[in-house]
């Protein structure tokens, strides 16, 4: 009686150790442990060097539409994240002598017939592209002129923007006056193709040079 309790002690402690030990071997195995969900690329510092206006970043192009998904649930079709950026940096110190309002200028690219929640979100990603490089850019860095547009109430202007070749004449204007500028570049996952340059952010600057740049374009 007492071999035959002893074999069943054994038998169960076998049992235990074996359960823990592929708990274990689950949660510390890459393929089948807990995903990690990240809102953009793993870089966090802006490059200061960019071969063309239309090589400056490439986005994710998942708006949220409809329905109450958890992550697990997400597909590619319904998120919008950042996943690698490139960009330009301008050194826009020189505006901060020029007097008067900011404001920020979205120049949307009315050829490719983006939905308005679709322009959204681009105008959402020039915003933030603009702000952070102003931020925090080794060579865009200007506190003072971001400080005095926010406490100017941090306008923001959408302007029609015809086509691509229009896109990239107000991008290498917007260089020449020491304008932050950002273009957007869109992964094709949804409405239109992979790379599409959608929407060009500019500032913040002083209203009257912006006006220099996009005075002939029309209100979105």
């Amino acid at each position: 009686m007492s071999d035959r309790v002893h074999l069943i002690g054994i038998s169960a402690l076998s049992l235990f150790t074996g359960a823990c030990l592929g708990a274990l071997w689950v949660l510390n195995s890459p393929s089948l442990g807990t995903k990690s969900y990240t809102s953009g690329s793993a870089k966090s510092s802006p490059k200061s060097k960019c071969q063309t206006p239309a090589s400056s970043d490439y986005l994710s192009d998942f708006e949220h539409t409809s329905g109450e998904s958890s992550f697990d649930e997400v597909d590619d079709e319904s998120v919008e994240l950042a996943e690698e950026e490139e960009y330009l940096e301008i050194d826009s110190k020189p505006l901060n002598e020029i007097p008067g309002e900011c404001k920020m200028v979205f120049a949307i690219r009315q050829d490719l017939k983006m939905e308005k929640g679709k322009v959204a979100a681009q105008c959402c990603h020039a915003a933030v592209s603009l702000y952070r490089m102003m931020f925090q850019g080794e060579v865009s860095k200007n506190l003072d002129l971001l400080k005095r547009w926010e406490s100017l109430g941090q306008a923001k202007i959408t302007l029609k923007c015809p086509n691509q070749d229009e896109m990239d004449l107000l991008y290498a204007k917007a260089i020449s006056l020491n304008v932050n500028a950002y273009i957007v570049h869109d992964a094709g996952r949804t409405q239109i193709a992979a790379g599409s340059a959608t929407v060009l952010g500019l500032g913040p600057a002083p209203n009257s040079v912006l006006d220099q740049i996009t005075g002939n374009l029309k209100l979105y």
